[in-house]
């Protein structure tokens, strides 16, 4: 018997019931099987008698039946009014809500285009992360105040390539899992200096108490950097308060790990040595003594015979903060930090050992001033020294950098592409030692990969060390979208730079009640700074 025949003697199969819907339900396809003349039947037409009915269910069907009965309830219990989908274009406006079916079925649902694109939905299958609830939770749970911190793997084995063996050959682009935890870990350090400096009326130049991040490691030493400038005397008459500021302020700490664990997952025991930005008005007074000047005074620009030599000089505001003793018994930053390295060293001999700088802004240049000191103290084979900064300018001249390298320093600068600070200093370059150069590797971030993130975002947002670990968070390499995995909180985001977030994130906030939404629109309209670590 051919397949024809025996297919058109066949008894015809009979329909199984859509599962989970109710014989009679609405959302029921089949339903119109058998109420032909339901309000909600789906008319079927061009059907030969003969051939046996499909079993495959219309996903048309289902979402017009779904639309026509929440219409219906709409009618019979109206809801308060929700606002249209919006749909983001690249310069961060929004634009009118889409007419298509499925555009109008979304806004019933009360579902932004957050989780449901318009676009994408109409012109092809929603993917099942986008169909799920849990984008909404994902959603929900980045706006939230609380970091999913990343599981930290154990690093003991590779622990030197990290920390700059190598120069960090292969781990940058595409950015290596481990390293990117160990930057944002870095970052919080930093954001720990400023927490605990803004977080007081105390007095600048008063020790401070830090909460730091990871509490394996413990605080051994406040760090103070004090302002040598000698203002004009005009300026008591327009601004009496810059002339009466303290010179000496607490810009930092010195900190050691003593968890076992961390020591053994880390595979050394670690000192963190951070630094703060800007934060007082003698600090930015000293910002802008760009010119070059010998870092060591004992150096001479000439050799025995007369001729030029290459000396290292730096920014001469850099220096007078590193170097300037405060009041009493206060020493230079550079005295201090050298001091505690010369303890923690003696007090950990013999065993593995790593010196970690980190800063930022000004924290960022004041920490390569301190690594270049500190390899001259303590040799590479004794502590392994390596510099993650952020948003940092040039530091000093080629001969300088030249010398921070020589001496094994190690030094990963994290850069936003539309930041301006580590634009500067611009000195004119006449000779190869006059001019400003960066130095060690550099990672370039971008603030226009965020999705969050205004395309147009102003140059203090572009600075923010914040808005820099957020962008560290979703870096997977150059030229790759921003990681869909990422997992650092936006609350201090909206927060900090509530004025730079796309709308559609704010209105999410707010329609989740989230108090760290209410917080960012009073506090980018205070009339204040949006964050004190967005400064040079």
């Amino acid at each position: 018997m051919s397949i024809g025949l025996a297919m058109a003697a066949a008894p015809p199969r009979h329909l199984p019931q859509a599962r989970n819907a109710l014989p009679n339900s609405p959302l029921n396809p089949l339903s119109a099987c058998r109420h032909p003349t339901s309000a909600t039947a789906v008319h079927i037409s061009n059907v030969e008698t003969a051939a046996p009915p499909t079993t495959t269910l219309s996903t048309a069907a289902h979402l017009a039946n779904l639309e026509r009965l929440l219409e219906k309830q709409k009618q019979e219990f109206p809801d308060p009014p929700v606002p249209g989908l919006v749909k983001i274009d690249h310069d961060g406006e929004h634009n009118a809500p889409s007419s298509s079916r499925s555009s109008r079925l979304l806004q019933a649902l009360n579902l932004t285009s957050a989780i449901f694109p318009s676009g994408r939905f109409s012109n092809k299958p929603a993917g099942a992360e986008e169909m799920s609830p849990r984008s909404l939770t994902r959603l929900r749970r980045l706006l939230s105040n609380s970091n999913r911190a990343s599981p930290r793997g154990s690093i003991a084995g590779g622990w030197r390539r990290f920390h700059g063996a190598g120069d960090w050959e292969g781990l940058l682009d595409p950015l290596n899992d481990d390293l990117r935890r160990e930057l944002v870990r870095h970052g919080e350090f930093v954001q720990a200096t400023y927490h605990a400096f803004h977080s007081t009326s105390a007095p600048p130049g008063r020790p401070r108490h830090v909460l730091l991040p990871d509490r394996s490691y413990r605080v051994t030493r406040n760090l103070f950097a004090t302002a040598s400038i000698e203002l004009p005397p005009w300026v008591d008459t327009v601004a009496p308060w810059v002339m009466a500021a303290h010179p000496t302020s607490w810009i930092g700490y010195v900190a050691v790990c003593e968890n076992e664990r961390e020591i053994r997952r880390m595979g050394r025991r670690d000192i963190v040595i951070a630094l703060r930005g800007t934060s007082t008005c003698l600090e930015w007074a000293e910002n802008f003594r760009t010119e070059l000047v010998p870092l060591d005074e004992e150096e001479a620009e000439t050799d025995e015979q007369g001729l030029p030599t290459s000396v290292p000089k730096v920014e001469c505001g850099f220096r007078s903060l590193y170097k300037t003793p405060g009041l009493g018994d206060t020493p230079s930053l550079s005295a201090a930090v050298v001091e505690e390295v010369k303890k923690l060293r003696k007090e950990y001999s013999g065993e593995e050992l790593s010196i970690t700088v980190l800063g930022h802004s000004l924290g960022a240049a004041l920490a390569v001033l301190v690594a270049d000191e500190v390899a001259a103290l303590v040799p590479p084979e004794q502590a392994a020294t390596a510099v993650f900064t952020f948003g940092g300018p040039r530091v000093g001249n080629r001969a300088f950098a030249e010398r921070v390298e020589k001496r094994g320093v190690k030094v990963l600068r994290v850069v936003n592409a539309h930041d301006l600070v580590p634009r500067v200093p611009a000195a004119p370059l006449r000779t190869r030692d006059e001019g400003y150069a960066h130095v060690g590797r550099e990672l370039v971030v971008d603030s226009r990969s965020s999705p969050y993130l205004r395309p147009d975002a102003d140059p203090a947002c572009c600075h923010d060390l914040e808005a820099y670990l957020h962008l560290v968070d979703g870096f997977t390499a150059v030229g790759r979208p921003f990681r869909e995995d990422a997992k650092r909180s936006l609350a201090r985001l909206l927060s900090q730079q509530g004025a730079n977030i796309k709308k559609l994130y704010l209105n999410q906030a707010q329609e989740l009640r989230l108090k760290q939404a209410a917080e960012s629109f009073g506090r980018c309209n205070s009339g204040q700074l949006a964050s004190p670590s967005s400064t040079f």
